[in-house]
């Protein structure tokens, strides 16, 4: 891993995070938001492969060092989670990055994977103020609800056609209920299933997908946090 595990104030105490920076020493600042397992080696390779394409990325622990080794036990974590100091902790990480020397121009988006995707909506209703732009991979949280009409940035939005969990015409509900409330949003729909993007998943990962979907996010956030 290229990057390193920092501290950040979040939700009125101490979060850690781990930090990838751009080798040319600046760029704009991205939010990583980790999936159900946790922040997990492939969350932090993610957040160097941003670093790799020129952005300061931060991965907050939103479990606070609990991962999980199966299914069960992710979804254990998933609805144990606060949402309410998550959706904190990813303003403190924002603001982190904002205050950041490194963070050059001054704005911060916020991407995630399937929960990390749903929260990474949430940030983007809830932290306006913060958060410039969204990509929301295929996200799923049955406890997170997302305020449409508080969504001030863009939105690039990441679907598989093949996914049991978030089925196409769901996916295509939430696009419209953001489309409606005059949110600038961006949607593709993938021939895969759902964790497409996690290479580190073989029985889920789709390469082509997850290669596409990538060029897609980096172009989009370039455009929007110049």
């Amino acid at each position: 891993m290229a990057g390193t595990m920092i501290e950040f104030r979040g939700d009125g105490r101490t979060s850690s995070g781990y930090l990838a920076a751009p080798a040319g020493g600046r760029g704009p600042g991205v939010v990583v938001v980790q999936e159900w397992w946790g922040l997990v080696d492939h969350i932090k390779d993610v957040a160097d492969r941003f670093a790799a394409d020129g952005f300061v990325a931060l991965a907050p622990d939103l479990y606070h060092g609990a991962q999980a080794r199966n299914p069960d036990e992710a979804e254990k974590l998933r609805m144990a989670l606060d949402v309410a100091r998550a959706g904190m902790e990813l303003r403190g990480a924002a603001a982190y990055l904002l205050a950041h020397d490194a963070v050059r121009p001054k704005r911060v988006g916020v991407v995630g994977f399937c929960m990390g995707g749903q929260l990474a909506l949430f940030a983007a209703a809830e932290h306006a103020d913060v958060v410039s732009a969204a990509v929301d991979f295929y996200g799923l949280h049955p406890s997170v609800e997302v305020d449409a009409e508080k969504v001030r940035g863009p939105v690039l939005a990441h679907f598989g056609r093949r996914d049991r969990g978030l089925p196409e015409a769901r996916a295509a509900a939430v696009v419209e209920r953001l489309r409606a409330a005059g949110v600038e949003i961006d949607a593709y729909y993938y021939d895969a299933g759902h964790a497409f993007f996690n290479d580190a998943r073989p029985q889920a990962h789709d390469e082509g997908s997850a290669a596409l979907a990538w060029t897609r996010t980096v172009q989009f956030l370039r455009r929007h946090l110049a």
